[in-house]
């Protein structure tokens, strides 16, 4: 019977570790909502159809114009003339080298189609980390909170039952209900915000639901050396790598419109026809010279490569800016934090604080000061956390 007896508790154990490794989900990590979001989002995917659909028209533009095929039939007057006809087919075409500057500006333009598509998406993943990150310090706060509306429901029914027994006067319970009233409205408050942060989140999503309730920050490394960042956000960021490109389409272009001063060409056939059954063909050449048509191109062109230098110029002006400021701000987050880690580090403040209290060692004004001193400085705390990783979601960018 002992035997029986084991051999069932073995098979519940069994059975019960399968189904709960079948229900239970593990959460996700900041990581993995990201990669979620990458695969749904609507905008990303179109996109990417935007740019299939302007590579093609960039292709499209170095293709042959097409052949022109013309018959004409003419009826003579006189008598004997008889009747004649003329075919013709003729293909217009630029100079050769023309067709390889398009192309070339062709395959430019691809790649800084890549680099705004990266640049996009970069933007996204970025404002739906911070989306992330806000959830984690909600998250965060709403434990903070629920613990604080414990602690005062609990002094709430202290008070309760020192008031009926003319332990405490009314000033006392009504200051407990009003701090009561102010923490139940902050929690609700609290849930609003997680609601509206992770509706966001889906929002990118492509409208999915996503598990958010077990995210938790990334352990981050000490911050890298400043060059470092530097020097890797300008080899790396899609952002100035579109404006570096563009600044290489430009100068493309300009080769384009100085190779379209050669003059174009057309090659044909003609045939001529008599009643008589006479024939008469022969090929025909043709030359255009541009004199009017390319009139100001170049200029325009030259105009854009000054243009989008300079503009790539002040982009990396202002992300070297930025780098700094993001860095100078991380830097002093994390000395705060560490200040704030020292402080904090005895959790059991609160309840001291509830035992004095309530042996009568202090006043209920006193535990008031106290009790609101440490929940902001753990709110504190708390921001600065979410401030120090959202600095450094936004310096390493690029990374994403």
């Amino acid at each position: 019977m002992n035997t029986m007896k084991k051999i069932t508790i073995l098979f519940v154990l069994i059975v019960g570790g399968l189904f709960s490794s079948v229900n239970g989900q593990s959460p996700l990590s900041i990581g993995q909502v990201l990669q979620m979001i990458e695969e749904n989002n609507k905008e990303l995917q179109g996109n990417s159809q935007l740019a299939v659909s302007r590579k093609l028209e960039a292709k499209a533009d170095n293709n042959l114009p097409d052949p022109s095929v013309s018959y004409t039939h003419q009826y003579g007057n006189k008598e004997g003339l008889g009747i004649q006809g003329e075919l013709e087919v003729t293909q217009a075409f630029d100079f050769p080298t023309v067709y390889a500057q398009r192309g070339k500006l062709a395959k430019t333009k691809a790649a800084n189609l890549d680099y705004q598509q990266a640049g996009l998406r970069q933007q996204i993943l970025l404002n739906a980390k911070e989306l992330c990150l806000d959830l984690v310090l909600l998250n965060k706060q709403k434990e903070l909170l629920l613990q604080r509306l414990s602690n005062v429901e609990k002094l709430a029914g202290l008070y309760a039952t020192r008031l009926s027994n003319g332990d405490a006067n009314v000033l006392e319970t009504n200051k407990i209900d009003l701090e009561l009233l102010n923490v139940k409205t902050a929690v609700r408050r609290n849930a609003a915000a997680i609601v509206q942060k992770q509706q966001a989140l889906e929002a990118l999503n492509g409208g999915g639901g996503i598990p958010v309730a077990g995210l938790a920050y990334d352990d981050l490394d000490t911050l890298p050396p400043f060059d470092a960042i530097r020097s890797d956000a300008f080899a790396l960021d899609p952002s100035l790598l579109a404006l570096k490109s563009e600044e290489a389409v430009a100068r493309q272009a300009l080769n384009v419109n100085k190779s379209q001063w050669l003059p174009d060409l057309s090659l044909g056939y003609r045939l001529n026809t008599t009643t008589g059954g006479e024939r008469f063909n022969g090929f025909i050449a043709g030359v255009s010279i541009p004199l009017f048509s390319n009139r100001h191109h170049v200029r325009k062109a030259k105009a854009e490569v000054i243009y989008s230098g300079l503009k790539y110029e002040n982009a990396s002006t202002t992300t070297e800016k930025e780098l700094y400021q993001l860095y100078h701000q991380a830097t002093s987050l994390k000395e705060s934090m560490t200040e704030y880690s020292r402080l904090l580090k005895n959790k059991e403040n609160l309840s001291l604080l509830y035992t004095a209290l309530n042996a009568g060692e202090i006043s209920m004004i006193e535990y008031f000061v106290e009790v609101a001193s440490l929940y902001d400085s753990l709110d504190n705390y708390m921001q600065l956390e979410n401030d120090f990783q959202k600095a450094f979601a936004r310096l390493l960018k690029f990374r994403l």
